[in-house]
């Protein structure tokens, strides 16, 4: 089984990522989307804080799933408490490509301008990309450039990251 692979290298990683202070709306879509992930044994990552981090957390450990912070400080005791791992890493706001570099796949809910950061990195790393009621953008060259993947619900928004970071094949981390 893959999540029995040493340090976890078979395992799907998703970064979960939104605004920390976020609207109940994205809090609940956040916290559905990390249950969703922790059901099918992927690792949730994020920024360690609150609102939408913290809500996909509190779904991943709800269904006995991992969730990894990359916290902007230094301080461990900071991170929000359903992390499973907490990675203070003193860089700050630029933690953010850090939690774009380690994931297969990114689900962006609601957001602010960090929000915004990790799209970006994620659709100029070539990270497959899904938004739910988060950033609406126009390139200036849409031909030049991919586009994230619009959904309309938490499940969509699973199982299109899912797919995408298989390679279109469907199939999430346990299948």
């Amino acid at each position: 089984m893959a999540e029995d692979s040493p340090a976890g290298r078979e395992r799907t990683y998703v970064a979960v990522i939104g605004a920390g202070n976020a609207s109940a709306a994205e809090k609940e879509a956040a916290e559905r989307i990390g249950a969703l992930l922790g059901e099918r044994g992927v690792v949730v990552v994020c920024g360690g804080l609150g609102g939408v981090m913290e809500a996909a957390c509190r779904g991943a450990q709800s269904r006995g799933g991992t969730a990894v912070g990359l916290l902007p400080g230094r301080d461990r005791a900071v991170g929000n408490s359903y992390l499973t791992v907490a990675l203070p890493t003193g860089m700050g706001e630029l933690r953010n490509g850090l939690v774009v570099a380690v994931c297969d796949a990114v689900i962006a809910v609601g957001g602010s301008w960090g929000t915004l950061s990790e799209i970006s990195l994620a659709m100029r790393t070539g990270k497959p990309t899904v938004v739910l009621d988060s950033w609406d953008l126009r390139p200036a060259r849409p031909a030049a450039v991919g586009m994230p993947t619009a959904a309309d619900s938490a499940e969509e928004a699973v199982d299109l990251a899912l797919r995408m970071a298989d390679g279109g094949s469907g199939q999430g981390a346990a299948g």
